[in-house]
């Protein structure tokens, strides 16, 4: 059959029912684990052009509204995918892949601002997950890492939640203090030396956080610093808010160190507070400015206490 005699093909849009181009999609989704729109849109426009062709593999796709396009037998391109596709793909494949436990997340990159799409567990604690990856002596250190950004780097004064490449290598080994309450045994005496993490070698510690920034469980700075990236802030929030929150019975002891901004209500690591130390209220900058925008200086009161914004006072890192 020749071109001039192919049929005339119906547009293939993702907004249809759960088929194979999802599929197609979910794998490559797997392969990325995380994605922003923009790095979506030419795997998406390149998994529905070859839908197409294997509807008809004579006919060129159409792109949809094709009124609009100067040549409407071409392949779909990136700009032709919409938000509200991608939206609804990923309703489509979250709706199939929910009975495994299993989604695909979306939150803003706190420092870039663009929204990250990341392919995560539901249920299992996520540093189980990572036992699959790493050793038992790698997942104390990244334990350990982890207690540096959000116990010690993530004080009433040093709001930092990330912590130096030079201090991570540090952290590679327990402190002597760690150590030898390992062997001594804990509180309920149920630590032996041969649980006594030894710890792991420098050079092993480097590699375990390229591995994590290669997965994009952690991120790293211009000035060196590691942090939570947007994929380990989605996986990690309840272990998170379980080991370093405590939600005492009496107030006076409650101690909050992850907290949620005041405006979206996701966790906050990087943005800004209130400009009274004291007060609890954290904002992700885009979204302190999104709440203060249009107000007066004067007019511009914390939410919780009242005190007036003065100045954008940093929290995370550069806080």
């Amino acid at each position: 059959m020749s071109r001039e005699e192919s049929p005339i093909v119906r547009p293939v849009s993702p907004d249809e029912g759960y088929n194979w181009m999802h599929r197609a999609f979910l794998q490559a989704f797997m392969t990325h684990n995380v994605m922003t729109a923009d790095e979506m849109k030419p795997i998406l426009a390149h998994v529905i052009t070859a839908h197409s062709m294997s509807l008809s593999p004579h006919a060129p796709p159409s792109p949809p509204d094709t009124s609009t396009l100067p040549d409407p037998d071409r392949p779909w391109t990136a700009g032709d995918i919409t938000q509200p596709q991608i939206t609804n793909t990923l309703q489509l494949i979250n709706a199939q892949i929910e009975p495994y436990d299993f989604e695909i997340r979306s939150i803003r990159n706190q420092q870039t601002k663009l929204t990250t799409y990341a392919f995560v567990n539901k249920t299992s604690d996520s540093l189980t997950q990572l036992a699959t990856k790493f050793s038992p002596s790698e997942i104390a250190y990244i334990r350990r890492v982890l207690d540096h950004m959000f116990e010690v780097n993530n004080t009433h004064t040093r709001e930092v939640m990330a912590v130096k490449h030079t201090v991570a290598s540090q952290l590679a080994r327990p402190s002597r203090r760690s150590r030898q309450s390992q062997i001594n045994g804990d509180a309920d005496g149920e630590t032996s030396q041969a649980t006594v993490d030894a710890g792991i070698s420098i050079q092993e510690a480097d590699a375990v956080l390229d591995t994590l920034v290669a997965q994009s469980f952690f991120q790293k700075s211009r000035a060196g610093y590691y942090a939570l990236a947007p994929r380990g802030l989605m996986e990690l929030t309840p272990y998170l808010k379980e080991t370093y929150n405590d939600d005492d019975d009496d107030p006076d002891d409650v101690i909050i160190r992850i907290r949620d901004c005041e405006g979206c209500r996701e966790i906050v690591t990087y943005g800004v507070r209130c400009n009274n130390r004291d007060c609890g209220v954290r904002w992700h900058d885009a979204c302190a400015n999104s709440y203060y925008r249009g107000r007066a200086r004067d007019q511009r009161g914390c939410p919780k206490c009242g005190t007036v914004c003065e100045g954008m006072c940093m929290w995370g890192e550069g806080g």
